[in-house]
Parts: C-alpha cells; sequence; structure tokens
C-alpha cells in the first residue's frame, strides 16, 4: 500500500449495498440522510478495495446517545453543553480506518499513515463549497492506542485546521474502559487519557 495511491471521494447512493455501513444506521436512513446532505461519508480506496470512510452527519443539537461510548451517535452527543450553532452544520462522526469489510476488524497496515487526516481535509473542502456554515467534531484523546479504540483525531489535527475548542472534559465512561482493557500504560494520567473535546470550524 502507498499513500499516495488510495483514492478518496464521497459516499452515494450506489455505495449502500457495496461499502461497509453497520455505523451508519439502517439503509433507508442513510439513503434519506445521503439525500438531504448530498453524502454521509468520505470514502478510502486502495484500488477496487474499500480501506476507510468517515462518517457525518447534520449537527442536531439535542442528539443524545442511547447507549453511550457503545454508539455511533456518541459522536454527535456533547450532552447539555452543546453549542448553539447556525443551520446547515455538519458533525463528524467516527472514522474507521483500515476497514476492508463490515465487522469491527481493522488492517493495521493502513492505520498511522496520514488517511484519517486526508479524510478530514477532503470534507472540510468540500463542506465549504457546497455552502455548509461550519463542522463540528468530538476530539478524541490524543493517545494513539486511545485514538485507534475510539476511531477518532486528537484535538491537535482539529486545531491544526482552525478549529475552536469549546469545550474538552474527562469521558468518564471512557475512562472506565481505558482501564479494564489497559489501553493505555500504566504511567499514562488516566484523566489526559480519557478527555476529549469540542471543536467547532465556522466557515
Amino acid at each position: 500500500m502507498k499513500l499516495d495511491e488510495i483514492q478518496y471521494r464521497l459516499m452515494t447512493l450506489a455505495d449502500i449495498t457495496r461499502v461497509p455501513i453497520g455505523c451508519q444506521g439502517d439503509a433507508s436512513a442513510l439513503a434519506a440522510r445521503i439525500r438531504e446532505v448530498g453524502s454521509s461519508a468520505v470514502l478510502a480506496f486502495d484500488g477496487e478495495q474499500h480501506v476507510a470512510q468517515l462518517q457525518f452527519r447534520p449537527y442536531c443539537r439535542a442528539l443524545r446517545s442511547p447507549n453511550g461510548l457503545w454508539d455511533p451517535r456518541y459522536w454527535g452527543d456533547f450532552g447539555d453543553d452543546a453549542p448553539d450553532l447556525p443551520s446547515k452544520m455538519l458533525s463528524i462522526f467516527c472514522y474507521h480506518v483500515g476497514q476492508l469489510e463490515d465487522t469491527e476488524d481493522r488492517d493495521e497496515r493502513y492505520q498511522g499513515q496520514g488517511i484519517g487526516l486526508e479524510m478530514l481535509d477532503f470534507l472540510l473542502r468540500w463542506a465549504r463549497t457546497r455552502g455548509f456554515a461550519g463542522i463540528i467534531a468530538k476530539a478524541s484523546p490524543s493517545h494513539r492506542a486511545v485514538m485507534s479504540f475510539m476511531g477518532g483525531q486528537s484535538v491537535e489535527s482539529y486545531r491544526e485546521r482552525g478549529f475552536e475548542v469549546i469545550k474538552s472534559w474527562v469521558d468518564d465512561e471512557l475512562r472506565e474502559v481505558i482501564h479494564k482493557r489497559s489501553i493505555v500504560t500504566l504511567d499514562v494520567d488516566p484523566d489526559h487519557a480519557a478527555c476529549v473535546s469540542c471543536c467547532v470550524k465556522r466557515f
């Protein structure tokens, strides 16, 4: 795999039966979202093989995850402190880098290669040209092991792209999972390893 050979494009209605959609909801809801927004994900391909996707949805201030960290809606859930933003904002959901099929398995050859950042940059360019007001994202902790587990990008990556950090907080559920699964080494501050952030970029 060569990074410069990875191809990126937006997800279309025709992709619903061709690429993994397990975290995007049922096919009818996904189709409705693609029609409403213009797409629901940035896709990455190595030749004909799907290798990654960055999912997004319209921002909904009232959105809450029914199962905390274990539901895709976690990424759009900013709790009672969810910011009041202009209409036509997009909310970044999860990054699935190394996803070759619709399972939890990931091919590590594709991780840590910059594919997630390429998808993010692609989304930023597209959203600006489509007239969206901006993008909101929940940044994951900066520890690579936690980022890989969560499928997110660090707050530093968002800052580098002009996002404003609205608020940061320790996610208690994530802190517990990190501890139980020994995702980081014992010398890492558990609060730092479980700190997520609300990041907003206005166009």
